[in-house]
């Protein structure tokens, strides 16, 4: 993530408790790096045993506080429930977790369409849910949900990612203003295209690289990292005016 001298420390974030869903690996990955980098008290959720625990000795091995890996299915809901109960009070809740894979319209199921949206919409859902009750004791917090911007360009090849994708938006925006009595800050992350190693490994192939610059404003992919130090800003005080929004990351996409 570069060095503490390069980027911004927030001592605000020190000590808090953050959860990050889906963090063993991409966007995921470089947001709970970063947390440990400003010596919050990070959990995070996957499935990815082996990722989790090579992060987990990664992050360890720099002195940094380590962070805590519980397995967890967000696609249930009393598994989320459980997860959180471990974890005690939360102070801040990155909905990270997703599954992009690329589907055609025609072979989407009733099955592979409730999947897809229990990992991409619900797990934020009820994640949130899960957290408020001791925000709203703390009488403080900050839910980050990381949207896309592809509801909006708007991208083909995935119909029912894109979305849960824009309903992430309205969600947003309803748990800002129902949470805004409780000092508990909601807002969204819209990435355009991450070069994250699994984007590099399946999907970002020269000619789509390409297409993405042609279209972006900045002539250069967006790395993980950047994307994590917008949500260490919305997760800090800096940001405690803000709330409801919507924040794109892109490159001047769109």
């Amino acid at each position: 993530m570069g060095t503490q001298n390069t980027f911004a420390v927030y001592p605000s974030l020190r000590d808090r408790v953050a959860v990050v869903t889906g963090g063993a690996s991409g966007i995921g990955e470089t947001i709970v790096l970063a947390f440990a980098q400003q010596h919050a008290r990070v959990t995070f959720l996957d499935i990815q045993d082996e990722a989790a625990q090579a992060l987990v000795e990664k992050i360890s091995a720099t002195g940094l506080p380590a962070p805590t890996y519980i397995r967890c299915d967000l696609t249930d809901v009393a598994a989320i429930q459980a997860a959180v109960g471990k974890i005690g009070p939360v102070d801040i809740l990155v909905n990270n977790a997703a599954n992009d894979t690329r589907h055609t319209i025609a072979e989407v199921t009733s099955e592979s369409w409730d999947n897809l949206i229990a990992i991409n919409l619900k797990s934020q859902f009820f994640m949130a849910q899960a957290v408020i009750p001791s925000m709203q004791q703390a009488g403080r917090g900050s839910i980050i949900n990381m949207s896309s911007i592809s509801f909006v360009i708007p991208s083909t090849g995935l119909p029912v990612y894109v979305t849960a994708k824009a309903a992430i938006v309205g969600l947003t925006r309803t748990l800002a203003h129902e949470l805004g009595p409780h000092n508990i800050r909601v807002n969204a992350v819209l990435p355009g295209a991450i070069e994250t190693e699994r984007q590099k490994r399946l999907w970002l192939t020269p000619e789509y690289r390409s297409a993405i610059l042609a279209r972006q404003a900045i002539k250069r992919i967006i790395a993980p990292e950047e994307v994590a130090r917008l949500v260490l800003f919305l997760a800090a005080d800096d940001s405690a005016a803000i709330t409801n929004q919507s924040y794109v990351i892109d490159g001047g996409c769109i």
